[in-house]
């Protein structure tokens, strides 16, 4: 059997695919080759910050010392509500509203009279207990002398001792039941507890009182001193002043610290202060209220020049000179936002005071001196 000849077309048209083929392969190598031998291209590198043009200046060319402020009143050292201490009927009342009155001096007098009923009861058995002590020991005297000539048994004189020691124990309770009642007596008189004035009288004749209900209300009348309620904050500047002052309207008077409570109350965040009038002889009177003024010893920096980073308030000082300057951040603890803050730097630290607001810790700087 003969074999089929092949078209000449089908002959050529193999031909021109397979060289289509080669071509494509050997362009495909050429280009990966010149791929693969090509250097890879790196990112450009992050550009640093460039160099900032500030403002310096000398610390102490620019902190202040400012004054501080706080609502303060004339308080008396002591204002004591006077109560009752026995029960009866209020016979008289000898101050009113406004009376000045000396210690000791009476103020109200309560019906004594169940009192001294006590009084005589307490005397009369300390009065049986003692006659029968005086018994007792004389029979305990002739007793000794009996037992010395014979005549009286040691058991006898035993019991006899007795006799006396539980005689001379029941006058000694009676004479404290004694003293109990002169006390008791004592209290139906209500007395000044203090040299002061009358602040308010609640006592009214012919009423019955009990313990406890309060007769008086008294304020001593010695040196007053200053109340206030300070800021944490404020208290180390109050403690270094030596030019603290009480203002009310038309005076001026000058104060001194004596304490701060160590303890901050809530929900105001404050501490208690006392103050003591440097002339008591001057002192408003007790209820005054006023200002109390003082300047902080401590320099501070202005709020102005303070900046925030990472959340922490601080100042950008000069760190270097000339190409080598940068900008060092300070923190400030405790710094409060517009609020001078006391500051710990030398005098001569060079302080940014002009493009601190851009500035970022360790940047480069051209600083320019800024004169005050």
């Amino acid at each position: 059997m003969t074999q089929p000849s092949l078209h000449p077309y089908s002959t050529c048209q193999t031909a021109a695919w397979s060289a289509l083929t080669l071509s494509l392969v050997l362009g495909l190598s050429s280009a990966w080759a010149q791929t693969s031998t090509a250097p890879i291209a790196t990112p450009p590198a992050a550009a640093s910050p460039a160099r900032a043009l500030v403002g310096v200046a000398r610390l102490d060319s620019v902190w202040v010392q400012p004054e501080r402020e706080a609502p303060a009143s004339v308080v008396a050292r002591n204002v004591s509500r006077l109560s009752a201490e026995t029960a009866g009927t209020l016979l008289r009342w000898t101050a009113d509203v406004g009376a000045t009155v000396k210690r000791g001096d009476v103020l109200a007098q309560i019906d004594p009279r169940d009192a001294e009923l006590g009084v005589q009861r307490a005397q009369a058995a300390l009065d049986a207990s003692n006659a029968r002590l005086k018994l007792a020991q004389a029979q305990l005297q002739r007793s000794k002398e009996l037992v010395a000539q014979g005549f009286f048994s040691q058991e006898a004189l035993a019991q006899r001792e007795t006799e006396v020691a539980l005689v001379h124990t029941e006058a000694s309770a009676n004479r404290a039941q004694l003293a109990t009642a002169q006390r008791q007596l004592g209290k139906t008189t209500l007395r000044a507890p203090f040299d002061g004035s009358v602040t308010e009288r609640l006592a009214q004749a012919g009423e019955a009182v009990a313990p406890g209900n309060v007769l008086y209300v008294m304020a001593d009348s010695g040196p007053a001193e200053l109340a206030t309620s300070l800021s944490p904050a404020d208290v180390a500047g109050l403690r270094a002043t030596q030019a603290a002052r009480f203002e009310t309207p038309g005076a001026s008077h000058a104060v001194r610290l004596l304490r701060v409570a160590p303890t901050v109350t809530a929900p105001a965040r404050t501490q208690a202060a006392r103050l003591a009038f440097a002339d008591a002889t001057t002192a408003p009177a007790a209820g005054t209220s006023g200002t109390l003024r003082w300047q902080e010893a401590a320099p501070h920096l202005p709020p102005g020049l303070m900046v925030r980073r990472q959340n922490v308030l601080g100042v950008f000082v000069q760190q270097g000179s000339g190409a080598q300057a940068t900008a060092r951040f300070v923190p400030l603890p405790g710094a409060q936002e517009g609020r001078a803050t006391a500051v710990a730097l030398p005098a001569d630290t060079p302080v940014i005071v002009r493009g601190q607001a851009a500035l970022q810790p360790g940047q480069a700087i051209d600083a320019q001196a800024v004169g005050q």
